[in-house]
């Protein structure tokens, strides 16, 4: 990292205030606590991506929700663009509209990660780690935000992210156990042995062309101990706690039951777990041989002199932008008009049969699925291989 003698650029300076109210001390207090508790800092698995939008007054703002993967938010980004041309057009700014609208065109046959609208757009990396401890992984704080518990937001599993709409701004004044944290983020990087030659040659280029942090909001999953050892649940990052139940809840109700092959006596005792979960609201869950636990998954932002950090080469981008993936698809001879619908096979059928039934017993309606569902559902669309021990 470059020496700043006397004066840290802005995206360097960690600002530290006290707290504005009795939510923040004790926030600050309980992230304090956590350090003792939980000491360790190790990756959660792959990044996360979204879009931001830098703002006159200084700072991004984070303008879309999380997604898995680059392209996927870069697609959401000719989405704002569309969305910018319909709205100058309405205002009869025609020759902006068809800028808009050049802008989106190429989104879908290029991977461009940063486009100039009504301001500056980039596609941004948001790294996810946990703390462990003795005890494993850190559950969440009394202090983190949750939904209530209420019942019509059950089924709910993405909704509002406290991340979208967030204002990046590294000179932001934070809390004592927060500026440390950030302190020490600067400085992480993945271990050599556990990572690839490139991504770890990556991450240390990061420290020095990115080197400032700006946290996002915490998000939750979970975690499963296995021999002495945590590893993923197969559960997507969620916004709040009570998320994260809610779609462990589904998963022994619905997905287990199908993917697991479990028998009618064990099916039992995952719907009983299921309604211990939502009845107690607990963190920590025991059914048959497993023990899962709600972990709390902090995600970060590097800063640079230039914004936050984008997509880095080492990271995994293997989707096509949309026109180029339906040439291919043309090319191969798949009929992409082909509305005919899709035959479900055996265990995607019977997940499609428990799903029903489950939000008919949430009651919610029974929508289909849509395609590839199943699929995804079984494959937990997890966010990369985390690694909550570690090890």
């Amino acid at each position: 990292m470059v020496n700043f003698a006397d004066s840290a650029p802005a995206y360097l300076t960690i600002r530290v205030t006290t707290p504005d109210g009795p939510a923040a001390e004790l926030a600050d207090v309980e992230a304090w606590q956590a350090r003792d508790g939980y000491p360790d800092l190790h990756s959660a698995g792959s990044p996360m991506y979204t879009v931001a939008r830098e703002r006159e007054e200084g700072g991004w703002q984070v303008v879309s929700s999380l997604g898995l993967t680059p392209q996927g938010t870069r697609e959401v980004m000719g989405m704002l663009a569309r969305e910018q041309a319909a709205e100058v057009a309405e205002a009869g700014d025609t020759e902006t509209q068809q800028r808009y609208l050049a802008i989106a065109e190429r989104l879908e046959w290029e991977k461009i990660d940063e486009v100039e609208l009504d301001g500056r757009y980039r596609v941004i990396r948001v790294e996810r780690f946990i703390r462990t401890g003795p005890d494993g992984p850190e559950p969440p704080r009394s202090s983190d935000f949750d939904d209530p518990d209420d019942p019509e937001l059950r089924g709910r599993t993405g909704g509002p992210d406290p991340a979208e709409g967030f204002v990046l701004d590294p000179t932001v004044p934070t809390g004592m156990s927060e500026g440390i944290l950030k302190t020490d983020l600067i400085q992480l990087v993945p271990g050599r042995a556990r990572t690839s030659t490139a991504t770890y040659d990556d991450a240390v280029q990061a420290g020095h062309t990115h080197p400032g942090v700006v946290l996002l909001p915490a998000a939750f999953s979970v975690a499963e101990r296995q021999w002495g050892k945590w590893v993923p649940a197969g559960i997507v990052d969620c916004p709040t706690p009570f998320r994260a139940r809610d779609v462990l809840s589904m998963h022994l109700r619905v997905a287990d039951p199908v993917y697991r092959g479990l028998s009618q006596e064990e099916r039992e005792a995952y719907a009983a777990a299921a309604e211990m979960l939502e009845s107690t609201g607990c963190n920590e869950l025991t059914v048959e041989d497993r023990f899962l636990r709600i972990i709390r998954v902090e995600r970060m932002v590097r800063f640079g002199p230039d914004g936050p950090e984008g997509p880095r080469p080492s990271d995994p981008d293997p989707e096509d932008p949309v026109m180029v993936a339906d040439q291919k698809l043309r090319a191969q001879g798949i009929d992409l008009d082909d509305d005919s619908p899709i035959v479900l096979n055996g265990p995607a059928k019977e997940f499609q049969q428990l799903f029903e039934a489950e939000m008919a017993r949430r009651g919610k309606p029974a929508l289909p699925l849509p395609d590839g569902a199943a699929q995804d559902e079984a494959a937990g669309e997890s966010a990369g291989e985390a690694d909550p021990a570690g090890d």
